[in-house]
């Protein structure tokens, strides 16, 4: 590791620590940063950077061809996939939306329905 990628590094955790210290507090973003004499344009710029940091150092998803394959939709590109037997499902809300399933099984979080729903409400 070279110098630069150490000053990134060093940079990006001091900007991740500031983040969450601003997000644990219960305070607004910008009456943190008034409490803390921190430029609010300075810690949307470290929440950018930690972010896409954050993005580019998720693993690769490899599909296999032989579970997917992409078919056009009018407004979307959705994934074929065999069919599940309805009566064998454990899913507790299943979405059936030309010709594509959505099944959302107990335990699912908040987060990933909520984006799932944000997701199907571009797709409409």
């Amino acid at each position: 590791m070279d110098t630069k990628d150490t000053t990134r590094t060093y940079r990006l955790k001091q900007w991740t620590e500031i983040i969450r210290e601003c997000r644990t507090s219960g305070q607004t973003v910008t009456a943190w940063c008034e409490a803390h004499d921190v430029n609010s344009k300075s810690y949307y710029y470290w929440l950018r950077r930690v972010r896409t940091a954050a993005c580019e150092s998720l693993p690769v998803v490899q599909q296999k061809n032989d579970l997917l394959s992409p078919v056009n939709s009018n407004k979307a590109v959705f994934a074929q996939i065999p069919l599940p037997d309805p009566e064998i499902t454990d899913a507790s809300v299943v979405l059936r939306l030309n010709g594509a399933i959505l099944e959302i099984r107990n335990g699912a979080s908040d987060k990933v329905i909520e984006n799932t729903l944000r997701a199907i409400r571009n797709l409409c």
